[in-house]
């Protein structure tokens, strides 16, 4: 029996599979793919992730982090395709950063024995390397402290509202929920607006806009967006199912109704819900 490669070893191959991918022979979809239309399955991958993660699904797990290992991938060949960097100088970046992060391990330092002491080590080397970093780039120390800074980037929902949230720490808010409600009444019509001139760019700037006035609304009433909305969801495919269910004992498909008699059985669904 043959010993297996070095872990790792495989990459080169799916590295050559995305070039061939990428070709101007290789596939159409790929080929007309952006680093802006990837972002969506990017996300979508790395939910897939933790979905298979809380389901204990093991090989789904397996998967899943092959799909976002693929997105990876598709960023850097795209990146090297403008000549920018590859997925070569991905693997160094992260490479250097955790051995230079982890002096005790790989360099010299002593006394560096529990989990708080590697993060206190952790968060005091990054801060030098950004005070470097200004320094090289002739900004004269570290950059002036904002007050939005320290929200990290996460779920869209999740993130909007802990920075609205900081911003209303220090005044910039509409007053109450009444405020922010108006606001969300301004922003549907511009909606409607731009929907009707059919301008996408607008129509996506102005979408982004209203979510983020029902968000500002939601943290006045004391309501987690991210929350809710993963509630709605949820409500919405038992409900959608439930239409389905309905439908089949009738012999029929969604596909085969009309919208008033799966609107009827939505209703029902409400009702057995509450």
């Amino acid at each position: 029996m043959e010993p297996k490669p070095p872990a790792g070893s495989s990459l080169p191959r799916l590295v050559d599979i995305m070039r061939r991918l990428l070709a101007p022979d290789g596939c159409p979809w790929d080929r007309e793919q952006t680093l802006d239309s990837l972002r969506p399955y990017f996300v979508e991958e790395t939910y897939e992730v933790l979905d298979a993660l809380a389901r204990g699904d093991v090989r789904g797990h397996c998967e899943e982090l092959g799909d976002v290992l693929m997105q990876i991938v598709f960023h850097a060949a795209i990146r090297a395709n403008e000549g920018a960097f590859d997925i070569d100088d991905v693997v160094a970046s992260i490479a250097d950063k955790l051995v230079r992060r982890h002096p005790h391990v790989f360099g010299d330092a002593q006394g560096i024995e529990t989990p708080g002491q590697v993060v206190a080590q952790w968060e005091e080397i990054k801060k030098a390397e950004k005070a470097e970093q200004a320094e090289k780039a002739g900004t004269g120390g570290e950059p002036p402290r904002r007050i939005l800074a320290g929200v990290k980037p996460g779920p869209a929902l999740a993130r909007a509202q802990k920075l609205t949230g900081k911003a209303g720490k220090v005044g910039f808010d509409w007053p109450g929920w009444e405020g922010s409600f108006a606001k969300i009444e301004e922003e549907v019509r511009e909606v409607e607006v731009a929907a009707r001139t059919g301008e996408r760019d607008e129509v996506h700037h102005e979408i982004g806009d209203l979510l983020l006035a029902v968000v500002n609304v939601a943290r006045k009433v004391g309501v987690d967006a991210e929350v809710a909305l993963v509630d709605a969801t949820q409500r919405f495919q038992h409900r959608f199912e439930f239409v389905e269910d309905r439908l089949t004992d009738r012999g029929k498909t969604p596909q085969s109704s009309t919208l008033e008699e799966m609107d009827a059985l939505w209703n029902d669904a409400k009702a057995a819900g509450r």
